[in-house]
């Protein structure tokens, strides 16, 4: 095993450099801003690391703006004159790029700044980084970080209430154990101007993968695009949303709570992956869009809150509700008030009205879409190359298949609903491949390819027939192996995110004395660096209950594990101190039990930077 591991590292390399020197040079456009004046729209595309200018009239690229890395996330100032770019991963910046000139000054933030928000005066941006959980922010004149705080884990989304008074940034991943009776990702609130943390605000039980936010412009509301999880179910079945549903929570900014969650399913057809949603300028559409479905849904948002209003005085609003807590699971609370717009291109990402129009950037298609619901039916909905087209490679392509819903019976879900970018939802899920009534936690699929075999259990004897089986069993659909293999593809290709608990890229004082002591506990003799800490082979914890007595779990790399949390094959451990402490009784993981406090400290530390 451990030639093999190398030799594949020797392979992997090549074929990175390889791919590097041939690749296709994709833009994928992930988010978008229009100026004040509705003329122009300004678009970040990912992989190109720049930023097209398209004219709205003539529905083309005038200009491109070079960007010193990848860019997730645009915010244009209210006098037009800076736009504010999130760049890079680990080595996360925030370009201010001044406009029309494009006189960039960098200002150094956080790992992987992933949304940003201007104030209402222009003088701060707020941006929020990914991997390294907290909230920068930034003089606009000096082009200077001033202020950071803790922001939650992996916050992902951004909304300022209308009138600058709070700020509101939407985790992407749960916080603590996933063997209670709750999980669910969390709003953390911030007042402004002096950024004081406000108490956090938890979404419904089973809202997971938090990606989309805007608030309402009369500043009542804040929208929050996430998954709603059925994850206390076995996924026997997909129908009427049994496995997974797609939701939009609504904050009511003055009470500081949820007002209610609705769901963007219909009855026989999911909307898989929520993401980008905005708020129409006059207050009355709310569009979202569904990044696995492949469409835009453009809702009457007056109407929709006088429906939620009438739910919450208990009045009978559709066959389903006749109160509140039953809105999150009407599959027929938006019908007649909301359309439903299938879109050309794949994978849509974020979305602006302008001018009564609807603008969505179309990621694996290197598009933007326009709906235009005024437009006669032929001309209604548009896809606007940004540059030109280009065919998939195989990762690409996979890419593209691993979070899509078309690949699912009815679209309720993706691969990405439940591994998002690849990785792990941070709750359980009652899978039917090793029994029922006893759920495992998600799995990242980091390197799952060569380090066999797969699932907590080891169930699937490698990745591959994993990902075959995932097809049919929880996507519920027969699919040509094509699809199957260029998944595999897409996995094989995903690289690590460097630790954000390294310095400078190497590890720190404490971390470099842990390494000592993960050898000295033992951790190395199951999890050995030279083979990607894992020794592939599964071992009897003991630790297990009644419904899973005598198996044996699998070794997991420990690659990436700060991202992971919670640990244990039932994410019993919220931790990895608790992991080394609490659930390690009598050592059965790692001869933990008489370290000393410093000691199990710079063992964590190496560990978290793995």
């Amino acid at each position: 095993m451990m030639n093999t591991l190398r030799r594949y590292g020797v392979v992997v390399a090549c074929l990175a450099a390889m791919a590097a020197w041939a690749a296709p040079a994709y833009l994928s456009p992930v988010a978008l801003v229009p100026s004040q004046d509705g003329n122009t729209l300004y678009v970040a595309e990912d992989s190109g690391k720049q930023i097209a200018v398209v004219d709205c009239q003539t529905r083309k690229v005038t200009k491109v703006y070079n960007l010193s890395g990848r860019v997730r996330s645009l915010a244009l100032s209210v006098d037009g004159a800076t736009l504010a770019c999130a760049v890079g991963g680990a080595d996360g910046r925030v370009a201010l790029l001044a406009l029309p000139g494009g006189k960039v000054r960098e200002v150094a933030v956080g790992h992987t700044p992933q949304s940003l928000v201007f104030s209402p005066d222009g003088s701060r941006v707020y941006v929020c980084n990914r991997f390294s959980s907290d909230l920068f922010v930034i003089d606009v004149a000096k082009a200077k970080a001033i202020q950071r705080v803790p922001c939650g884990r992996e916050p992902h989304a951004l909304a300022l209430a209308a009138d600058g008074s709070k700020l509101f940034a939407l985790n992407h991943m749960p916080i603590g154990a996933a063997n209670g009776d709750y999980n669910a990702i969390q709003v953390e609130v911030f007042s402004l101007p002096e950024l004081k943390a406000l108490p956090s605000i938890l979404l419904p039980n089973g809202a997971i993968v938090g990606r989309g936010a805007c608030a309402s412009p009369d500043g009542r509301y804040v929208y929050l695009t996430h998954g709603l999880a059925r994850y206390q179910l076995p996924t026997t079945q997909l129908e009427r949303g049994w496995m997974n549903t797609n939701a939009v929570s609504v904050i009511d900014v003055n009470a500081h709570a949820v007002f209610n969650t609705f769901l963007l399913d219909d009855v026989e057809l999911g909307a898989a992956n929520p993401w980008g949603i905005s708020c129409s300028p006059d207050g009355k559409s709310l569009a979202v869009v569904s990044a696995g479905s492949q469409e835009l849904s453009v809702i009457d948002r007056e109407a929709l809150h006088e429906r939620l209003e009438r739910a919450a005085r208990n009045e009978k609003v559709t066959s389903v509700t006749a109160e509140a807590a039953m809105v999150p699971n009407d599959l027929s609370f938006l019908v007649d008030i909301r359309q439903r717009y299938a879109l050309p291109g794949k994978g849509p990402r974020a979305v602006a009205v302008v001018q009564g129009r609807f603008w969505v950037t179309e990621y694996f298609s290197d598009c933007l879409a326009v709906v235009d619901p005024a437009a006669p039916a032929p001309e209604r909905v548009q896809s606007i190359p940004l540059g030109p087209a280009l065919p998939m490679t195989a990762e690409r392509r996979g890419e593209m298949l691993f979070n899509s819903g078309d690949i699912c019976f009815q679209q309720w879900q993706s691969c990405g609903s439940c591994h998002p970018d690849g990785r792990t939802d941070g709750i359980n899920w009652d899978l039917l491949n090793d029994g029922m009534g006893n759920p495992k936690q998600s799995k990242s699929l980091l390197y799952s390819h060569v380090t066999p075999p797969t699932m907590i259990s080891g169930i699937r004897k490698n990745a591959e027939a994993c990902v075959a089986a995932g097809i049919r069993y929880i996507q519920f659909a027969i699919r040509p192996p094509e699809d199957a293999e260029a998944i595999d593809a897409y996995c094989r290709a995903m690289k690590h995110e460097p630790s954000p608990f390294l310095e400078k890229g190497k590890l720190s004082r404490a971390a470099r004395r842990g390494e000592k002591v993960f050898v000295h506990a033992g951790c190395a003799e199951c999890h050995p660096k030279d083979r990607l800490f894992t020794d592939c082979r599964q071992y009897d914890l003991g630790m297990q209950d009644e419904m899973d007595k005598g198996k044996a779990w699998d070794t997991p790399t420990l690659i990436e594990v700060w991202r992971t949390a919670p640990y244990l094959f039932d994410g019993r451990a919220k931790t990895i101190r608790e992991l080394l402490t609490i659930h390690n009784p009598g050592d059965v993981h790692g001869r933990t039990s008489k370290l000393s406090e410093q000691e199990l400290a710079d063992l964590e530390a190496y560990i978290l930077s793995l």
